[in-house]
């Protein structure tokens, strides 16, 4: 019998699942590893970097000594699928595409953190990232928000999951878009990341002086994570939607805040909208709507996966301002693609998800 499944009680139900992280140096990289440690269903078999292969990752990583004893190994995709069920590519868009292709072709599950697969039509992607290879696997992929696409997540063999500025937005906007509360032109998104969200590789703009005692946007108008978020918001509302995407950059280490400005339809009040989004989202274990004079903060979602949010209606102007916040690398990444690997392996979806966050 296999040693990797329980006894009398579950004999269908796998007790550990091998896993690979690839590209397991960078923020979400190491996310990952941090959440699976604690995962009592996934093992990490192995961890791969190019740079670092042969040195212990506990090395590079002081914070896992005593916790993880893995070395780095460099990405060999047949050796590897032998290993392990499932894996996450923790790689920058254009670098997953052909390394997921190569793990599908061996029947492993891949779960990709890239936005190589998040759009369904190749021409949107081209026009935003360039070149895509592996337009065939467009079709196969599953957009891993799982408060939307639970059940589609559930049969997948390969997730895209989605950027963190997409997943706070439409956490967001959900309620008011699925019930066509509000108009579907004019929406802005102003939201702002931590420094985390730009990667782990050296960046002018990352650098500590530049960055600390700064705030700035970018991209306004033209991020690539908005023909994301204007696809799934469409899917939502049933018609196109159009969103004015404006991020910004906090001098903090993690953390997603996004205030979303919308037209509705007819005059509403906070009180009535918090009560629909407590219903919308009553089934949602991350999805946290606050009490009415309670806003959201990047530092209460920090570390989790949860996202909290706070919908109101402002009197003077009109207008419905939607709060909503969460941990770019958890929630807005690596906490997500773990709650997929959840879904698919039939493990309760909250496993390995609950602890608290860091305070202060």
């Amino acid at each position: 019998m296999d040693p990797r499944f329980h006894g009398d009680d579950n004999l269908n139900m796998p007790k550990q699942i091998p896993i690979a992280i690839v590209g397991a140096t960078g923020y979400t990289g190491i996310e990952l590893v941090r959440l699976c440690l604690k995962h009592p269903n996934a093992e990490i078999v192995a961890v791969t970097s190019r740079q670092h292969a042969g040195q212990k990752i506990a090395g590079l990583f002081p914070f896992l000594a005593g916790q993880c004893d893995l070395t780095y190994e460099d990405l060999a995709i047949d050796q590897m699928a032998k290993r392990v069920e499932a894996v996450f590519l923790c790689l920058p868009h254009h670098e997953s595409m052909e390394i997921a292709a190569g793990f599908r072709k061996k029947g492993t599950t891949v779960l990709d953190l890239s936005a190589d697969f998040r759009l369904n039509n190749a021409a949107t992607y081209e026009k935003w990232y360039g070149p895509h290879t592996q337009k065939g696997l467009l079709k196969e992929a599953v957009y891993g928000l799982p408060e939307f696409h639970r059940e589609e997540i559930k049969k997948a063999k390969l997730v895209a999951v989605p950027g963190c500025y997409p997943t706070s937005i439409q956490l967001g906007l959900a309620p008011l878009l699925k019930k066509k509360l509000i108009e579907t032109k004019g929406i802005i998104c102003d939201s702002k990341s931590g420094t985390s969200g730009a990667g782990r590789t050296a960046k002018a703009d990352s650098l500590f002086c530049e960055v600390h005692e700064n705030f700035k946007a970018y991209k306004v108008g033209c991020h690539r994570h908005t023909p994301e978020m204007e696809q799934e918001l469409s899917l939502l509302a049933g018609e196109k939607v159009t969103v004015l995407f404006a991020p910004h950059l906090l001098p903090i280490d993690r953390g997603i805040f996004s205030t979303i400005y919308c037209e509705p339809k007819s005059k509403t009040s906070t009180g009535d909208l918090i009560k629909l989004y407590q219903a919308f989202y009553k089934n949602e274990p991350f999805v946290k709507v606050l009490p009415e004079g309670t806003l959201p903060s990047t530092k209460n979602v920090r570390g989790t996966n949860f996202c909290h949010v706070s919908p109101l209606f402002d009197e003077r102007t009109g207008k419905i301002v939607v709060l909503s916040a969460i941990d770019n690398l958890t929630k807005g990444a690596s906490g997500q693609a773990v709650q997929c690997f959840n879904l698919i392996h039939g493990f309760p979806e909250e496993t390995g998800l609950t602890n608290p966050g860091f305070v202060p």
